[in-house]
């Protein structure tokens, strides 16, 4: 009995195989694109990555499958990969200013603040109707402690969103921070006009924390809180009230309800360092004073912080380059001296550390010549406050009016 030959009985086996039907064409790019919509729409988001990543690999070049995919990776919360195919997307075509819109949405929640305020610019200067892109960059630019330009950004919108209560929040509290009380107080009163309101409330509280009146701003902050404890930003600042008031432990646990909602809050992350740093809690510390840090490298409270930290566990050299870059930036910062001064003497340089407490002597009487009675054993980012306001020309400033 003659064998048939190798190749001859391997196609005879994938003929039969085949069953004798003509292969299916495989789909186009335009058929799995829609595909992973379909999917989009139905919430099977995992299915709609698959559709879209097969049509990119049909067609890379394909702006609305990378923006899509874009988005399906958002929802997932998976932001650097959403930020890759957005910024991919971009060098195809830099002129798609949604893409570019919704890259700096996707920086915003992945706390690139900075990044996503340099492309959130780029997209009003083509498209400044965009209120979307004008309140985020605002936000941005808040979280950023650009107070001047949060200003800068949404005086000239005044008029036409003067209803918004974000546009009114941003503002307003941009202007609290600077010490602008009475256009402060101006947004505060608008948000109060269709009744109570938590931002109006949130807003009298941070008022009340420039005038370093603690207790008012607690009470304040207690009555937004309960009408929406969701409004960020809102238990960073009824922390620093309760730091301010004594409350420390309450302050511990308003920090991280902040953080449980707002990761990225800079002053939720600044302060809870701070205070778990006095806790011995190093580890955890250093999460939120690095998270700190990244949010707002330039900070000398942060720089001040991490100084601290260094040198309570340890890392003499790494606290001595940080308080000295505080010093240079902040050299009235009393308590940057003074640790600068325990850090010279830990390495035996006794006449560095003597210059530096001799500095913090001048300042130290300088600030009980100002301030009689004040305390000067802990430095700004401890107590929960800013450097003293100035006094505006034409006598001393009135209190936000309670209500």
């Amino acid at each position: 009995m003659s064998r048939l030959p190798p190749l001859v009985l391997a196609a005879a086996l994938l003929a039969r195989m085949a069953g004798g039907q003509t292969p299916v064409p495989a789909d186009s790019a335009d058929t799995l694109f829609g595909r992973g919509v379909q999917r989009h729409q139905a919430g099977d988001i995992l299915g709609a990555i698959e559709a879209y990543k097969e049509a990119l690999a049909k067609e890379p070049g394909r702006i609305d499958a990378r923006s899509n995919l874009g988005a399906a990776y958002v929802h997932l919360g998976r932001y650097e990969d959403a930020i890759e195919q957005y910024k991919k997307a971009l060098e195809i075509d830099p002129g798609q200013n949604m893409v570019r819109f919704n890259l700096a949405l996707a920086l915003y929640k992945g706390a690139l603040i900075a990044e996503s305020a340099a492309h959130l610019e780029k997209v009003l200067a083509k498209d400044p109707r965009n209120t979307s892109a004008l309140l985020l960059l605002a936000d941005c630019d808040l979280q950023l402690g650009q107070d001047a330009r949060v200003v800068s950004l949404l005086s000239p919108h005044e008029n036409e969103l003067k209803d918004s209560k974000l546009f009114n929040y941003l503002l307003g509290n941009a202007l609290l921070r600077r010490d602008e009380l009475l256009r402060g107080q101006a947004l505060i009163d608008r948000l109060f006009r269709g009744g109570e309101s938590p931002e109006g409330h949130l807003l009298l509280g941070a008022a009340y924390l420039q005038r370093r009146d603690h207790k008012s701003a607690t009470a304040e902050l207690e009555k937004a809180i309960a009408l929406n404890p969701k409004l960020p930003t809102l238990f960073a600042l009824y922390g620093r009230a309760l730091m301010g008031s004594g409350r420390r432990e309450e302050a511990v646990q308003a920090f991280r309800r902040e953080l449980e909602t707002n990761g990225n809050d800079f002053e939720a992350n600044l302060y809870l360092g701070l205070l778990l740093k006095d806790d011995n809690l190093m580890d955890e510390a250093y999460d939120h004073l690095r998270r700190a840090e990244r949010l707002r490298s330039g900070d000398v409270r942060v720089r001040y912080g991490l100084g601290a930290l260094h040198l309570a566990t340890g890392l003499v050299p790494e606290a001595e380059a940080a308080l000295e870059t505080v010093v240079a930036q902040a050299p009235d910062y009393l308590q940057a001296h003074v640790l600068l001064a325990t850090v010279y003497y830990r390495q035996k340089k006794k006449e560095l550390g003597d210059e530096q407490r001799a500095i913090a002597e001048r300042l130290r009487q300088k600030q009980q010549a100002q301030e009689p009675g004040s305390q000067d054993d802990l430095g700004p980012a401890y107590r929960g406050d800013e450097a003293p306001a100035a006094t505006p020309p034409g006598g001393a400033r009135k209190g936000p009016r309670s209500r």
